[in-house]
């Protein structure tokens, strides 16, 4: 790891603050009506979202559950409906039993361990509450602010290593304001996200550009070190839709743990020898089956290469079965949710 200093009599949080003044995000709605849930909520949605797609999102969400309580009191299946589609579901199920942690205190946390000791809450999103929502003086270190430091001290490593994230936390408390903490936090991740950008960065109009290392040696391009990345593995399954004479399809809701945790789906087998196996052993009679064309999802870390096998079954009663109407106003994976779509305009037929 490599840190050059910037200029000694350089006001850091001066500069940011001056320029956010002027140029920093202020209408964005979790800056409305502010208060400690909107606060956290948002930056819960931020953690792998962006802004543009957040806001609708957002919107929905607070209307459904305007307070810590409402979303206390609601079914889990409620809350992953309202975060259908915005993905990484884990952060949901998490703020739903959070939720319910912070009803029980009777308060909402206010101090660092008290935060971090709720579900989801990490270091830098306990600071954005603290600093935001309770004017308290307290760091973050999210993408946004990682790159904006590793650029103005060019540091080099990737930002994920122990030793690099620990530096980063370092200068991001050294340069934390006291006062005016609450338009710092949200400047600094502003400029990130508006200027300091991982593409095209705009450095002649950062307010840090005469005080930051790789500015002034023409190495912005540089930072942040990449990390070395391993090629994503390839997963292969077979959806089961089950069609019955009425036109509903068979769905199931999946464990709590693990990939889209919580959510309705299809069945899921690795064989059509599986499939029909399992077919036979809920004495399901398949009429018909035929294949649709294979689709392919991305997660963080693999993709997965889904086929989805169409089998006429004879209409047997069972609470499985889902009429169209009831598949929307169930939590679907986004990819579920195209493909019902997509037969429900008979699309494959």
């Amino acid at each position: 790891m490599t840190l050059k200093k910037p200029p000694i009599d350089f006001d850091f949080a001066y500069a940011l603050l001056t320029w956010f003044d002027t140029h920093g995000r202020k209408d964005l709605p979790w800056q409305q009506d502010k208060s400690p849930y909107r606060v956290w909520l948002s930056e819960i949605m931020l953690q792998q979202t962006q802004v543009v797609t957040a806001i609708p999102y957002f919107q929905a969400f607070i209307a459904k559950f305007p307070t810590v309580e409402s979303l206390a009191a609601a079914p889990l299946d409620d809350v992953l409906l309202s975060w259908a589609g915005l993905g990484y579901y884990a952060r949901a199920r998490n703020l739903h039993h959070a939720a319910k942690t912070i009803v029980q205190l009777g308060y909402f946390p206010n101090t660092l361990p008290e935060l971090l000791a709720l579900s989801g809450i990490g270091k830098s999103t306990a600071g954005a509450i603290l600093s935001i929502a309770f004017q308290k003086s307290q760091p973050i270190l999210d993408g946004n602010v990682k790159r904006v430091l590793t650029r103005f001290y060019t540091i080099s490593g990737w930002t994920g290593l122990r030793e690099i994230e620990n530096k980063l936390w370092e200068l991001s408390e050294k340069i934390t304001p006291s006062k005016r903490c609450d338009d710092y936090t949200q400047a600094i991740m502003d400029l990130g996200a508006t200027l300091c950008t991982r593409r095209n960065p705009r450095c002649e109009d950062c307010p840090l550009s005469k005080a930051c290392v790789a500015f002034s040696t023409q190495s912005v391009a540089t930072y942040p070190s990449p990390k070395v990345t391993k090629k994503s593995p390839v997963k292969q399954t077979l959806f089961l839709v089950l069609r019955n004479e009425q036109g509903q399809l068979w769905l199931e809701q999946r464990p709590v743990k693990g990939i889209w945790g919580g959510l309705w789906s299809l069945p899921e087998v690795e064989t059509i020898e599986h499939a029909q196996a399992w077919c036979e052993e809920l004495h399901l009679t398949i009429q018909s089956q035929r294949f649709l064309p294979t689709a392919r999802h991305t997660f963080s870390h693999f993709h997965l290469d889904f086929t989805p096998c169409l089998f006429e079954i004879t209409a047997t009663t069972d609470e499985h079965w889902h009429s169209p109407q009831n598949w929307q106003i169930r939590a679907l994976p986004a990819p579920i949710s195209t493909l019902l779509k997509q037969l429900m305009t008979e699309e494959f037929l």
